[in-house]
Parts: C-alpha cells; structure tokens; sequence
C-alpha cells in the first residue's frame, strides 16, 4: 500500500485570483470645433463631440437662427420672457440676454403666480434670483388677482369631487396663458416668448393625435402664432431644441433653475405622452423632430377644419366659441360646475346666466370674471 508522504512544516494554501488588468483610460477626444481643449460631451443628435464652450456657443447660434430664420422678434421688439424658473424659461431667458444686443431687442420677465402652496413660493424665489442677477425687470402676475380669486389649490379642490381632479393642467395651462398674456400688456410688450423645447412640441402632438383633437392638431405647426385677434404675437425660440442640450446648456452655463415638479403634474395626461415618446426615441432617435416637423406640415380635409375663431362675448378674447376657453373654465367654477368647461360637457360652454355662489372649496371672494 502506498500512502503518500508530506512534511508536517509544510502546508497547501489556496492560490489567490489575479487582480484585474487596468485598461489605461481613454483620453476624452479633441473637440472639433475649437481643435483645442477636450471634449466634454457628444451631441444626443450629431454625435458632435464639443468642448462646453464651444457646445454653449453653437447652442446659442441654433437659437439665433430660429429667431432670424422664423422672423420671430423683430428689431426694437420689447419681448415679455415667460419665466417660470424652471430649467426651460430660465435657459430661454439666458440666451436671449446674450442674443438682445445682435437682435435689438429688450428684455422683460414677465412671471406668474398661480398659488399652489408648497411650490410656487420657491419657484418665484428662483425667477426673483435670476432677474438681480441678470438685471432684468420682473413682473408677478397672480390667479387669485386676475380670476377673482381662484388659486390652483382653490380649483384643485373645486374639481375634486367632481372626478375631474386629473384635469388640473388643463384648467391651468389655459389659465396660465390668459395670466401671461395680461402681464405681458402691463409691461408694454410687444412679443411673448415661452421656453418650450422639441420634446414638449413633441408630446403636444402626440397628446393631440391621441385624443383626436384636430382643432388644435391644425394649429400646431409652425414656431409661435402671429397674434390674431388683438393677441400678441407669441413664439417659442427653443422649440428646436432638445430637452437634453437644454439641461446641457443649463449644466455648462451654471446656471440657478427650480428643479421641483408640480405638486398636480402626477395626475396629468402628459405623463402617458412623455413615456411613450421617451420608447419612440430609443426606437427611432430622430422621433421627437419627426413629430414636431410633423405638425408643420399636417394638412386637414376641408371637412375637418375648425370654423375661423371671432371673440369672447365676455372678454373679446380669440375664441371659438361664444366664450373662450378661459372664460368657460372660470363660468363652470364659479357656478359650481367644473365639469361643464371641459369633457363631454363642453356642450355647456355657451350657456350663459350669472353665477352661482361659490361653493366653500371656491375662493374667498365671488367676484365676476374680470375682462382683459
């Protein structure tokens, strides 16, 4: 028999794997524009590899050519910025501040308080930073002033048991606009801006095509509206622009934004259009400038067309129907009856009678709908 023999000082231990091997790090790539510095970042869209300040530089050419190109402001505009103090108005109004000497133009924030606690607060804190920092005059326009009395908590809490508690955008985006409008006129101005990039065009449509909406399907396309029926004339300078080189810009810029989402954005439509575009653009990268030159071009059958708008019977606003949309959001509040102003109980939207009296979740004052 054969056994095997080891000395007792001696003793087996285990062998140890390797460390991995350091790959040497790859030098970040010259930017190919300047031919100096490195890059610090791919293009999302040309794969363009730039250096922050030559990315900034080519960021704020593209918007010069928007404005020029489009015949957006012209010489001597005085421009209300809507600023919301979110990344999108406060890289608008960053670049226009660059751009206003080479444009002639002036320069007005113009901001909106739309009284929702918890939020707005910060948000305007922001807009205020910016305007001492950039030494431009701001102006705060709010809800409860202009809609006698009606805040968005104060229609947040109209609607909610009225199962249109999810429409809280709709009812804001229409008041919000109606807000801007009316402090743009307070300054002076002649031209409204708004800071909307590709992605949010983007989502619009796809909302639109989603709901069938052809009215606004047709009135889509293009870089602002002319400013029919006594408006001004509106535009949007980033609608062109990624959401991605706006936060870029934003991040290369250093620049001061509120970065909270609205406490009543969960609940919105928009969020379904936001996912899927966010699918479409991993599918098919050029989706998001797709849809917006796509709504440039979209030609509705004669059948389909909406009527040409007149105006506001109360206010003398552009609007489709006897009243516009703000009025008959405002009308369905105050008479209690939220529901009527939007859904399938737009048939109510010409009905006319004095209000109801507010009911304990309305605002503290019934007041009658101002007119602008």
């Amino acid at each position: 028999m054969v056994t095997s023999w080891r000395p007792s000082h001696l003793k087996l231990r285990r062998s140890r794997p390797l460390p991995p091997r350091q790959e040497p790090a790859m030098p970040a790539p010259q930017c190919a524009s300047c031919r100096k510095a490195r890059a610090a970042l791919r293009r999302p869209r040309s794969g363009q590899a730039l250096c922050g300040t030559c990315f900034c530089a080519a960021f704020e050419a593209e918007v010069l050519h928007t404005v020029v190109a489009g015949r957006l402001l012209p010489p001597g505009a005085v421009v209300a910025v809507g600023a919301s103090g979110g990344k999108d108005s406060t890289v608008l109004a960053h670049v226009l501040r660059e751009l206003a000497p080479r444009l002639a133009i002036s320069l007005h924030l113009v901001a909106v308080d739309e009284g929702i606690g918890g939020y707005r607060d910060a948000a305007l804190a922001a807009v205020r930073r910016q305007a001492a920092r950039w030494e431009l005059p701001l102006t705060v326009v709010a809800y409860a002033e202009l809609f006698g009395g009606w805040t968005m908590d104060a229609v947040a809490r109209s609607t909610a048991g009225s199962g249109r508690s999810r429409s809280c955008c709709t009812f804001c985006g229409v008041l919000r606009r109606r807000a801007l409008e009316e402090g743009a006129r307070r300054v002076g101005a002649t031209h409204v801006v708004t800071g909307h990039n590709a992605d949010d065009m983007a989502e619009t449509v796809l909302m639109n095509f989603l709901r069938g909406d052809a009215g606004r399907l047709a009135r889509g396309g293009g870089l602002g509206s002319p400013g029919e029926g006594g408006a001004l004339p509106r535009c949007r300078p980033l609608q062109l622009a990624s959401q991605k080189e706006v936060v870029l810009y934003a991040h290369f810029r250093r620049l001061d934004y509120f970065s909270e989402e609205c406490v009543y954005a969960p609940e919105a439509f928009r969020g379904h259009a936001r996912e899927l575009l966010k699918l479409l653009e991993a599918a098919r990268p050029s989706a998001v400038l797709d849809l917006v030159h796509s709504a440039e071009r979209l030609a509705l059958a004669p059948a389909a067309r909406p009527p040409p708008p007149g105006a506001c019977s109360r206010c003398g606003a552009l609007a489709s129907r006897a009243l516009c949309q703000a009025c008959a959001l405002l009308d369905g509040l105050n008479r209690g009856r939220p529901r009527l102003a939007i859904g399938k109980g737009r048939r109510g939207l010409d009905e006319e009678g004095s209000p109801r009296e507010p009911q304990p979740s309305g605002p503290p004052a019934s007041e009658p709908i101002p007119g602008f």
